[in-house]
């Protein structure tokens, strides 16, 4: 492999480089909180009652994993945090992270704020994507409902789910008018058919000589990796380019729950290492069919990256080639993101923006996250010890 191409991820100067040292005390802070499964959980419950009796939690939300894991509340208030990566050459995704909305009042509001988060990318060249999450203007029984059987819809429910149709076409049509493509984000199993026929639909109509509509797979799934084999045929069938962001999964309790609960088969592997492979092994099937596709990947896994990198420079392929993007979420993996864009790859970052107590089940998710990967949280810690520890010497 070219060694100018390998990204050095343990070059912690250049990691962190985008946060002052007060930034990263703090985070120092936050990681060794997150890293106590204990202290999370504690805290989830102490949130979901302070939500329920409606006490103001932004006082101690704001400055801690807030301001940690978000860009800010509106997108003008994310302006800091897309300078301070584009400063490191890396892009911006804006997330709008508000959840579990039902209304249509309120699926209406959702679909504004991802409007005007699409409409910010026109021409500016921070953004890498827009993004969206179907259940953000879709009410998630209907979802699931047209996910089992379509067919079966009331005339109200046909009338919701066609305004949802609209609201999906409007927001991938005007992605593409910007130029800047956009992620579906992937959710839970049984609402995902109805999100795949959606993004496909998109791909088709959009996706003619570049991927301009992304779906996402998540290969923690069992059955995904050839569903990614097969619309990958699918597309080179048509004629058209198909648009993928791989990641390895966000709902594994949730999955495995509910199949207990109903009595079916998890669809989730049964294993970390069997999702490493399928995961892996996706990587590899979007090298190899790069003439056919464009692939975002969702990864903070250090060998994940490294093996994307290594099977593009195998294959010829520029660290700059626009078909191939890395991704992460803010406040997580800087030294996977900020020494990938050292090396000349093209990175990008979630920026989840949104009032605070929207976003707390976005903010439990990644506390979550970080407390159930011991490995993750431990390598974190490691580097921005390491990090404090080396410019106390400078």
């Amino acid at each position: 492999m070219n060694e100018s191409h390998f990204p050095n991820f343990e070059n912690t100067e250049r990691a962190f480089a985008n946060l002052s040292s007060g930034q990263l005390r703090k985070a120092l802070l936050l990681f060794q909180t997150v890293g106590n499964g204990g202290l999370v959980r504690l805290g989830k419950v102490l949130v979901h009652v302070a939500l329920a009796l409606r006490i103001p939690l932004g006082w101690a939300i704001r400055p801690t994993v807030y301001s940690h894991f978000c860009g800010g509340e509106s997108i003008a208030q994310c302006e800091q945090t897309m300078a301070r990566l584009a400063a490191g050459n890396v892009h911006t995704i804006l997330d709008y992270s508000a959840e579990g909305k039902e209304t249509e009042a309120d699926l209406d509001a959702t679909y504004r704020e991802i409007l005007s988060a699409i409409q910010a990318t026109h021409t500016d060249d921070r953004h890498a994507f827009s993004v969206f999450k179907v259940s953000g203007v879709a009410p998630t029984e209907l979802l699931k409902k047209v996910s089992a059987n379509p067919d079966s819809l009331s005339d109200q429910e046909q009338i919701t789910w066609t305004r949802v149709q609209k609201r999906v076409v409007a927001l991938c049509s005007a992605a593409a008018e910007m130029g800047t493509p956009i992620l579906i984000d992937a959710e839970e199993s049984w609402l995902q058919p109805a999100i795949d026929e959606l993004a496909l639909t998109a791909m088709q109509r959009h996706n003619t000589a570049r991927a301009l509509v992304y779906n996402t797979v998540q290969l923690y799934r069992t059955d995904r990796l050839a569903y990614l084999k097969r619309i990958t045929e699918r597309a080179k069938m048509e004629g058209w380019q198909l648009g993928v962001k791989l990641v390895r999964g966000a709902y594994m309790e949730k999955e495995r729950d509910r199949a207990i609960e109903k009595g079916y088969p998890s669809p989730i592997h049964p294993n970390k290492e069997a999702t490493d492979r399928d995961f892996n092994a996706a990587l590899e099937w979007c090298v190899d069919h790069a003439e056919s596709l464009f692939c975002c990947a969702g990864s903070h896994n250090e060998k994940s990256n490294a093996l994307l990198a290594q099977r593009m420079n195998q294959r010829g392929l520029n660290p700059s080639d626009g078909r191939f993007w890395f991704a992460q979420l803010l406040g997580m993996s800087d030294h996977i993101s900020f020494n990938l864009s050292a090396a000349g790859y093209r990175v990008a970052k979630y920026v989840p923006f949104g009032p605070i107590r929207e976003t707390i089940p976005y903010l439990i998710r990644r506390a979550e996250e970080n407390s159930s990967v011991a490995g993750q949280t431990s390598r974190e810690l490691e580097l921005i010890r390491r990090e404090v520890e080396r410019r106390k010497q400078t």
